[in-house]
């Protein structure tokens, strides 16, 4: 198989920072009242069409055809039917098992599309939309990206360990992004757990620490966390080797 384009490479990289920049602005604009708070925040927010042209370059690059992506549709729709199960439900969140498994298959630019257009499906479909999709969709599509640059294992027992430790660790990571975006205005602003303008970074990265604590939002995410791992031990030996087969037959792209 060929090498990645370097393109594709860099498009990635970029797409995966800008993507973080989003959620992290609270901790990176020292914002010094409420107007100034949203004016980041939309700064932010129009980073998103220029993730998503960069994920599409990838695919552009890799030689993407038919039979790919038809592989991507069809999982992004079973993903969104199966999101359904659980929704994030008192921390039941049925959807990134398979996001883990198929970019950690087919690799980071797909992981990043699997898991934001699976979000997105899903929540047209009933799971829920509002201004908290967006977010989802580049948290989801993070966790995929990552995951297509796991190690990679020849013995199904180093596979399925990789697997089950980065789904709990990014479910960790997806909660502490989704509350991160919009912890300024739901924190208030007296509080010792509230954002404080001009604070500094590691100020304010220790008041939305407590903050999670407070708030039980680290319970939330060890119900993904353990739904999640739960799910891969369950379903990943069946799909990695179904996956696998697929990949051989569509002829991705080797990205390392």
């Amino acid at each position: 198989m060929n090498r990645q384009p370097l393109i594709s490479r860099i498009s990635i990289a970029i797409a995966a920072i800008a993507s973080v920049l989003m959620f992290a602005w609270p901790l990176l604009i020292a914002a010094t009242n409420q107007n100034e708070n949203q004016i980041a925040q939309a700064v932010f927010i129009a980073l998103m069409p220029i993730i998503i042209v960069l994920t599409l370059v990838e695919f552009a690059t890799g030689d993407i055809g038919s039979r790919q992506l038809a592989i991507l549709g069809v999982m992004t729709a079973i993903n969104a039917v199966v999101r359904l199960l659980g929704a994030g439900t008192a921390g039941i969140e049925t959807a990134f098992f398979l996001i883990i498994i198929g970019a950690y298959v087919f690799r980071s630019g797909f992981g990043f599309i699997l898991g934001s257009t699976s979000i997105l499906v899903s929540a047209l479909l009933g799971a829920g939309v509002g201004p908290w999709l967006p977010f989802q969709m580049m948290a989801a599509g993070l966790v995929g990206l990552a995951a297509g640059t796991l190690p990679r294992f020849k013995n199904k027992f180093g596979e399925l360990a990789i697997l089950v430790i980065y789904a709990v660790v990014s479910s960790f990571i997806y909660g502490a992004l989704m509350t991160l975006w919009n912890w300024p205005f739901l924190a208030g602003s007296e509080s010792s757990v509230a954002y404080k303008a001009g604070a500094g970074l590691v100020s304010n990265l220790g008041r939305f620490l407590n903050y999670e604590i407070v708030s039980g939002g680290l319970l939330w995410d060890a119900g993904r966390a353990i739904t999640t791992s739960a799910l891969i031990l369950l379903t990943a030996p069946a799909l990695l080797a179904t996956l696998k087969r697929a990949a051989n037959r569509a002829g991705f792209v080797k990205q390392i």
